[in-house]
Formats: C-alpha cells, structure tokens, sequence
C-alpha cells in the first residue's frame, strides 16, 4: 500500500540576523534614523527583497532601534 501525505508548505520565521546586523550597526551612537537611510543601508546592504519592502512601506520619520525592529519584525532590542 502507498501512502500519499500532503506536501502542506510550513510557513517559517523569515530570518532575521541579516536585518539585526544591520540594525546594530545603523544605530551605533545613533538615537533616531529616519527610514530612508534605514532603506538606503538595506539597498547598499544588499537585504533581500522581502525586507526592502517591509522598510520601504514604513511611513516616513525617525525610527528608534526598537521601533524599528518590532515595526520590521527583527529582534534587536
């Protein structure tokens, strides 16, 4: 007898650690970074797509490392 199962894709945690390197170093000494330099670092970067988008559809202004990173789904606190 044949078993048939269902190929049945598992939706993963996208990983982070690219995103929260670039957090880390984005925010040394910094306080505040607008979201366009955050999304010019992610392009020079070379962040993948998903995580352009994500930057890109953040409204303009000034984010905080831990605004940021719950906003993009990073970890860095």
């Amino acid at each position: 007898m044949i078993a048939v199962t269902d190929d049945v894709p598992v939706t993963e945690k996208p990983d982070t650690r690219r995103l929260d390197d670039l957090l880390e170093d984005l925010y040394r000494g910094q306080e505040r970074v607008s979201q366009a330099d955050i999304y010019r670092r992610a392009v020079a970067a070379e962040l993948p797509a998903e995580w352009l988008t994500r930057i890109c559809a953040l409204p303009e202004g000034e984010y905080s490392v831990d605004e940021a990173a719950d906003l993009l789904g990073g970890t860095v606190t």
